[in-house]
């Protein structure tokens, strides 16, 4: 299989993490929707990354659906749980941390925009969904080991993709500070390698 993707996606983190905790080889290909050059819109029509391209070319994109197939590709450490409440729970931490990311991306790109150009509202509000997401995060998580209890998930992966974000483009969201428990979980997924070895970078 080969992923497309960039060291600075969350998304492409996510999915980066998900094949190393499931042990499966793949081929990293670096390439971002906004180079000129960029092959991911001939190959995700919607062009965005992370794209996964199966061994029969099939592409696969929408980093919920590529972490979903990841999962039921192989038996050993299974981060979805069986169709049920559990599921649906690991699938809401998904989409809020995903959520976060959405708004960070937004936010991050704006504010790359010529000074007169930009609207300082829209910044504000992204931000303001970042602040309550994050919020609604630690006061679900509470004193819990892992987002769903005792046990590590994809609730996790998605949690840590999206503070591993924020701590890159936005480092002055204190969220270390004003989420100690967050800080906490972070610190823990991060002496996995699969969260040490994809730490985003330029």
């Amino acid at each position: 299989m080969k992923l497309i993707g960039s060291h600075t996606s969350p998304f492409a983190r996510k999915v980066r993490i998900v094949l190393a905790e499931k042990k499966i080889d793949y081929d990293f290909e670096i390439d971002s929707p906004w180079l000129e050059e960029s092959k991911v819109p001939n190959i995700n029509p919607l062009g965005k990354i992370p794209v996964l391209v199966l061994d029969d070319n099939t592409p696969l994109f929408d980093s919920r659906v590529i972490v979903e197939y990841i999962d039921n590709v192989t038996p050993n450490s299974k981060l979805f749980p069986a169709p049920n409440r559990e599921r649906t729970e690991v699938k809401r931490w998904e989409a809020l941390a995903d959520g976060i990311c959405d708004a960070g991306v937004a936010a991050f790109l704006e504010a790359k925009r010529p000074k007169k150009e930009q609207s300082a509202s829209w910044i504000a509000r992204q931000r303001d969904k970042i602040a309550r997401s994050l919020a609604f995060m630690s006061s679900e998580l509470g004193e819990k080991n892992f987002c769903m209890g005792t046990h590590f998930s994809l609730a996790d992966i998605a949690l840590g993709t999206a503070l591993g974000y924020l701590s890159f483009r936005f480092p002055d969201i204190n969220w270390q500070e004003t989420h100690p428990n967050l800080d906490k979980l972070n610190a823990k997924l991060l002496l996995r390698p699969s969260f040490a070895d994809t730490v985003p970078h330029d």
